[in-house]
């Protein structure tokens, strides 16, 4: 019981000394997520039921994806100029429009407007959200900091969407057109809701380029990449780190449902079982991460993904499915883990255009990727997408994550010796 309060006391403190503008992104995110993971357990079987093939889900995902890339440069430019409220509401609007278009849409070619919403929606608020998130929290609170928000919103809200939405499938009709189109509806008027709150409880806040220094672009985007070490190879990792968004989730609940046979509720409880680890690990983790490093968790969340895919490909039961899910939710923390590293490469001046840079490097990567999965799904196999995103995983990213410094007490310009990088 001791133990207990002081847990309780130590979160009490914590959350006190952070400041006004990351608990609001906190709650704007827990929304978001609450309502994308009420649709997620069954968007691509929408698209799908709507009368698309594998390979042209992949076109659909694509094109969301290169639109999100080629806007991610030019939005940190301007978040950094300007502040991020103003990009912030900007990108709740366009996920707005892109559940309401899902639920008006009658063809799968209809669904690739609203995935292009989607996208560049989810990539300018997250955009926003990381800056705000980047630069609000400390070196030694960031990893606990971005893992409380994933626990909050992949964990507790993350774990109501899926069965939220199950019942609301199986209410009106199952898994097809029918029965998944009211999701979006419902999903709309979260989005709505998380605007509201951005709009009014979010202050304004001036760029930090300075006013007295003409800028471009170009030249702007151009300076990031040449004063900081080591960000070339970190913008392959990040592209790399993202692939699951592209290879694995787009197909893993089609792959449940038609090739496994898995109904409304196991579909929506292997969702749930991913917030649950979020619940359980991820802020014990994060707070890992801040003592021991960032590097050393991501070590360890790798392979428990890995052993995800395996789950999915080998499943015989429900059983084998709902440990797929449950291990899936390490994706989910390993990733604001190494976003906390992706932010103690850049000073806080560079944020915005360093995250666009590392946004437009990975949508492209995974646009292509994505497109890509969807053929060998249709050309070679379904499982051989998870075999894929695995060997990529293991034989480059982690040789290449071993090669970076570890960040958790970086102090930027100074030159990093060997012995500090493992």
């Amino acid at each position: 019981m001791n133990s207990l309060r002081s847990l309780v006391s130590r979160a009490v403190v914590f959350l006190k000394k952070q400041e006004w503008d990351w608990k609001i992104t906190v709650l704007r995110t827990s929304l978001d997520r609450f309502a994308y993971q009420t649709v997620f357990p069954y968007l691509s079987l929408y698209i799908v039921a709507l009368g698309a093939t594998a390979t042209e889900l992949g076109v659909v995902n694509s094109f969301g994806m290169i639109a999100a890339g080629v806007i991610s440069p030019l939005t940190g430019w301007f978040i950094d100029k300007s502040g991020p409220r103003k990009i912030y509401l900007l990108g709740i609007g366009f996920l707005a429009i892109s559940y309401v278009t899902y639920a008006i849409a009658q063809s799968w070619l209809i669904t690739v407007f609203a995935m292009v919403a989607y996208w560049v929606g989810f990539s300018v608020s997250i955009h926003s959200c990381a800056t705000i998130c980047g630069n609000c929290l400390a070196n030694e609170d960031r990893a606990t900091g971005m893992t409380i928000c994933e626990t909050v919103a992949a964990g507790l809200l993350g774990m109501a969407g899926p069965m939220l939405g199950a019942w609301l499938v199986t209410g009106f009709g199952g898994v097809n057109a029918g029965g998944i189109r009211p999701l979006f509806f419902f999903s709309s008027i979260i989005t709505g809701i998380s605007f509201v709150i951005i709009w009014t409880q979010l202050p304004e806040k001036k760029g930090r380029i300075s006013k007295g220094v003409q800028s471009s672009l170009f030249r702007d985007l151009r300076q990031v990449l040449k004063e900081g070490q080591y960000l070339n190879r970190w913008l392959v990792i990040s592209s790399l780190n993202s692939l699951p968004i592209a290879m694995v989730f787009p197909f893993s609940q089609v792959f449940a449902h038609e090739i496994k046979g898995a109904d409304p509720f196991i579909l929506g409880a292997m969702v749930t079982g991913s917030a649950l680890t979020s619940i359980i690990f991820a802020i014990p983790l994060g707070r890992l991460a801040d003592r021991v490093g960032r590097k050393r968790i991501l070590y360890l969340t790798m392979p428990l993904f890995w052993g995800a895919n395996l789950m999915l490909i080998w499943a015989t039961s429900p059983a084998f499915l709902l440990i797929a899910g449950i291990l899936q939710g390490f994706f989910y923390i390993g990733s604001p883990i190494a976003a906390a590293m992706e932010r103690e490469l850049v000073p806080a001046e560079q944020m915005g255009r360093w995250l666009g840079i590392v946004r437009f490097s990975r949508m492209l990567v995974n646009a292509v990727i994505a497109l890509l999965s969807g053929m060998i799904w249709d050309r070679i196999g379904p499982q051989y997408v998870f075999w894929a995103f695995m060997a990529l995983d293991l034989i480059v990213r982690a040789p290449l994550l071993v090669r970076m410094p570890e960040t958790l007490r970086l102090r930027l310009g100074d030159q990093i010796p060997e012995s500090s990088k493992g």
